[in-house]
């Protein structure tokens, strides 16, 4: 940002007093470039506004050699000035103490106006009056530029100093530089703001929009269950429905973890950072397979499953998948015949390289002789499996174990989604 197009009136005393020699003038013009350098990396870098501003306060008394500087914030509601920063000044006025905006303060001078103000000698000034918090400290000059950006003021930098001597307009450029550097850090600091509030709203309205799905999703598992009773005498149509019911309702537990998960940080920070719209795969597959138990109190289901989160249109067919395989382990791997006792069934999710595995398995009677997950099958439930890989671009494989069945599925990941 650069200061105002019109040239800068600079409202001094007449008085001169002799200058510094050229080449101590010219070694504190050099120190000042220096210190401005140095403050504009990092005004560029700071994430704390606070501290930014303490930081000015402090380089900026260093370059201009003098006791006291502080950064005022301009509070439009009480048209006052407030101490938001600074150096040399008593412990409570930091925070705390204000000086007037009007244009009889020199400071308010400079808000106002936006001209950069020059005043010597403040003991005989007659432009302005004193500011009580300056004469409490035996302040004798100062000099106040305006800090500004597209936001319009902000406030005013301020240098002070209680001994004798001469701020000169060859200063003005140094401080309006520090001003110029602050009011672009305060744009951007208030522009950040305004961006994480809006993330943080759209996170909400996301999270509000999966909950009211899931309510519905639960609401459509809950009929589908009261039509289930009511064809009770026929067999093939109310498993129909119980299947149906479980499909739902593992859509419904995606949708109840991105409510309940949100845009929070997980847990132990292994599943990365969180992203709005993703959950993690850990407690999403937890909570489906405790579902899925519940309703196979005598089998043994178990989970274990990475940190990692992905996003709604991958849990969605990853939940759906393993809800499949898992509903054809319980009517299948263990015959109650066999198995009186039932059996167990497992279900595991963890990175592998360039991808996402996903198994669940099981130590029953195994498949038929002949099967093959190519091979068109009578059954729903393979159809859907397969189905549901092809979507997900996964290979899905059976490797040979020593009793029951293993499904394997592999996909494939982008390299910054693991």
């Amino acid at each position: 940002m650069s200061a105002r197009p019109d040239a800068p009136r600079i409202e001094a005393t007449p008085e001169a007093a002799p200058s510094p020699g050229p080449s101590a003038d010219v070694e504190a013009r050099l120190r000042q470039q220096a210190i401005l350098s140095e403050f504009g990396v990092e005004a560029l870098r700071s994430t704390d506004l606070g501290i930014l501003l303490q930081r000015a306060t402090a380089l900026c008394a260093q370059g201009m050699s003098a006791e006291y500087c502080k950064a005022l914030e301009y509070l439009r509601g009480q048209d006052t000035l407030l101490v938001r920063a600074g150096v040399g000044w008593k412990s409570d006025v930091i925070g705390q103490a204000t000086v007037g905006a009007d244009l009889a303060s020199p400071a308010g001078y400079a808000l106002k106006t936006g001209r950069p103000v020059i005043s010597n000698h403040l003991a005989v000034e007659t432009r302005f009056r004193t500011p009580q918090l300056m004469a409490e400290h035996g302040i004798r000059r100062a000099i106040n530029v305006l800090i500004e950006n597209r936001d319009g003021a902000f406030g005013v930098l301020e240098v002070d100093d209680s001994r004798e001597g001469m701020f000169e307009e060859a200063d003005i450029a140094f401080m309006q530089g520090f001003a110029n550097l602050l009011g672009s850090a305060i744009e951007r600091h208030r522009t950040e703001a305004l961006l994480r509030a809006a993330l943080a709203r759209q996170d909400l309205l996301a999270r509000e929009m999966s909950h009211r799905v899931k309510n519905s999703l639960a609401i459509v598992a809950s009929l589908l269950t009261l039509q289930a009773r009511a064809n009770e005498g026929e067999p093939a149509v109310l498993a129909a429905l119980q299947d149906a019911r479980s499909r739902v309702e593992a859509i419904a537990v995606v949708h109840d973890q991105l409510w309940r998960q949100g845009g929070a940080e997980p847990e132990g920070g292994g599943a990365g950072e969180a992203v709005p719209g993703e959950i993690d795969l850990a407690p999403f597959l937890d909570k489906l397979v405790v579902n899925l138990a519940s309703g196979a109190p005598t089998h043994r289901l178990t989970c274990r499953a990475e940190p990692q989160r992905l996003s709604a249109d991958l849990a969605i067919p990853i939940g759906l998948l393993v809800n499949e395989l898992v509903t054809n382990a319980l009517k299948y791997a263990y015959p109650a015949a066999r198995f009186p006792g039932g059996g167990e069934i497992r279900v595991r999710a963890e990175r592998e390289a360039g991808g996402l595995c996903v198994e669940v398995a099981d130590d029953g009677v195994g498949l038929p002789d002949g099967f093959e997950i190519g091979r068109a099958s009578k059954s729903l439930g393979m159809r859907v499996v397969g189905s549901l890989a092809r979507q997900l671009a996964g290979t899905l494989t059976i490797p040979p174990t020593g009793q029951g069945t293993s499904f394997r599925l592999s996909i494939p990941m982008e390299p910054g989604a693991a």
